[in-house]
Parts: structure tokens; C-alpha cells; sequence
């Protein structure tokens, strides 16, 4: 599987979780497994990642954002922003700027232009 399907589907673990929050971690993943094949072990961990770091990727979107706080933005984007976020600041083997052309990238498939351009602009100034 490609890094860039791992991601996707890290991104959709959480989106779930998003709406899940009642649920812990395992009782998600098992939910989103019965959808696809295999989940695989980077999707889990980027989801458990993003789980326990919620707080402080909140805090650098209020930060860099300029229009929207975490709490407003669309549970797409919010999503979007989590994984890209948290691979910027905790995987090592993956590029600021890899990680936000694939954010750009989901957001074109599972978000408006629009939301793509502004993910781009958060993280480019996280990134800068």
C-alpha cells in the first residue's frame, strides 16, 4: 500500500473520530474496518497520533489561521488539518511539503477549492 493510501486512510479514521468521540480509539478503527481490507499500522498510529495531540494541534490552527478557529471549521478540513499537522511535527520521515500537497490533495477530493487553498495556506505558514 502507498504512503499516500495509508494517509488517506488516516485521514478517514479520523473524520470518524470526529464524530465518534464517545468511542475510544479501538472501537473506531474497528468501525472503519469493516469497510475496507486492511487498515494499515501508519493509518492507526497517525489516528492514535492525532487522538492524543488534539489539544495542540488545535492551538497551532487558532494560531496560523486567519479566519477560522479550530472550532468552526468544517469536520473535513479539521480532519485534513489534523493529519497533515501531526505529520509535520511528528513524522520524521515525511516532508513539510510532502505532507502538504497531500493534505492539498484530500481536500481536492473530499473538500471544495476553497478548502483546499486554505489548508495550503495553514500549513505553509506552519511550515514557513
Amino acid at each position: 500500500m502507498k504512503r499516500s493510501e495509508m494517509r488517506e486512510q488516516a485521514f478517514l479514521l479520523t473524520f470518524e473520530g470526529l464524530f465518534s468521540s464517545g468511542q475510544d480509539i479501538d472501537e473506531v478503527i474497528e468501525l472503519y474496518s469493516e469497510n475496507v481490507e486492511a487498515v494499515s499500522k501508519y493509518a492507526k498510529d497517525v489516528f492514535v497520533g492525532v487522538k492524543g495531540s488534539k489539544n495542540e494541534l488545535d492551538e497551532i490552527i487558532n494560531k496560523y489561521s486567519k479566519s477560522w478557529k479550530a472550532a468552526r471549521l468544517p469536520k473535513v478540513t479539521l480532519a485534513i488539518l489534523y493529519v497533515a499537522l501531526y505529520e509535520m511535527k511528528n513524522v520524521e520521515d515525511v516532508a513539510d511539503s510532502i505532507a502538504i500537497n497531500e493534505a492539498v490533495e484530500l481536500a481536492k477530493k473530499y473538500a471544495s477549492s476553497n478548502d483546499a487553498s486554505y489548508i495550503n495556506g495553514v500549513l505553509g505558514a506552519v511550515s514557513r
